[in-house]
């Protein structure tokens, strides 16, 4: 089978398209039948080699190969032992942690744990439903490490982005007072969501709580009362003032994801889609993701 892999860090021209050997179910796993994953900022990041500076993926030790891609959509392929309530045919998404793996999302077929899997929200195309599940889980997983009581005011520091948006619209589905930046070009999307627009350069003070999901570091501790909390997705920030500080990284859960995907399904959730491309393309949708500005996730078609 095809998968995208990469074998020295670099820019998107160290990327291809290799055949490797197709992967086999074991107890508790199913395999899932690619149609599309989307490309993440994580993925340059992995590609770049700045996930093994960070500490957050082991260095290789001579050669190597490794695969890129988080977010899974397609239908499920095979079915390991003691596996139940999934069937091969089933349209189902999950999220595959992909900082040092030989094989990610972005290949013709992936075997994942059957506890990770979700049903794909009915009446959602394969590549929305392919934007939901890294980062909409990443927003539900912060929400929770903030553990605000409803009527808290929490500042959204990049509030149009992909954990962003989804961490507004959840946000004040639990009934709190949602304050986010965003750009001119995207305030009228955030707003939509529920949350009062703000500035980057004027940011509020005495929030009950700050996400950021930008990585502005020790700026976004300036928002946040005394006692506050701050969570961040982009690196550890040292509290102080009483502020407890929390880094949330993803955690798979094919419950929480099933529950967001309704939400999707109903259109309680949205999913934008800046663009598709084949997989051979993916070294393009590498170089227009560094770009920015793209107001969506990119997908792969697999």
């Amino acid at each position: 089978m095809r998968a995208v892999v990469f074998r020295e860090f670099g820019g998107p021209e160290v990327l291809e398209v290799a055949e490797v050997p197709e992967p086999e179910p074991g107890p508790g796993e199913v395999r899932i039948a690619v149609e599309a994953a989307t490309v993440n900022p994580v993925d340059l990041a992995t590609r770049s080699g700045f996930t093994v500076q960070a500490g957050l993926a082991p260095a290789p030790e001579g050669p190597f190969v490794r695969g890129l891609g988080w977010d899974v959509a397609g239908k499920v392929d095979a079915v390991g032992a003691e596996v139940e309530g999934l069937r091969p045919g089933d349209a189902v998404i999950t999220v595959l942690p992909a900082f040092a793996v030989p094989v990610g999302a972005q290949a013709e077929k992936v075997v994942v744990p059957a506890a990770d899997v979700a049903p794909a929200p009915e009446g959602v195309d394969v590549a929305a439903a392919a934007t939901l599940p890294l980062n909409a889980l990443t927003a539900a997983a912060a929400l929770d490490d903030l553990a605000a009581p409803e009527g808290s005011s929490l500042l959204v520091i990049g509030g149009a982005g992909g954990v962003g948006a989804f961490a507004v619209q959840l946000a004040v589905r639990a009934g709190l007072r949602v304050l986010a930046t965003a750009s001119a070009r995207d305030e009228a999307a955030v707003r939509g969501y529920g949350a009062e627009v703000v500035r980057r350069d004027a940011l509020p003070t005495g929030v009950d709580g700050v996400l950021d999901t930008a990585g502005i570091g020790a700026a976004a501790l300036a928002p946040v009362r005394d006692r506050g909390t701050l969570v961040t997705v982009a690196g550890p920030v040292p509290a102080e003032r009483g502020i407890r500080s929390v880094q949330t990284m993803v955690r798979p859960d094919g419950v929480r994801l099933a529950e967001l995907a309704a939400l999707a399904a109903k259109g309680e959730l949205t999913l934008t889609v800046a663009g598709t491309y084949p997989l051979d393309d993916v070294a393009a949708a590498h170089e227009r993701l560094a770009g920015g500005g793209i107001g969506g996730r990119l997908v792969l078609l697999v």
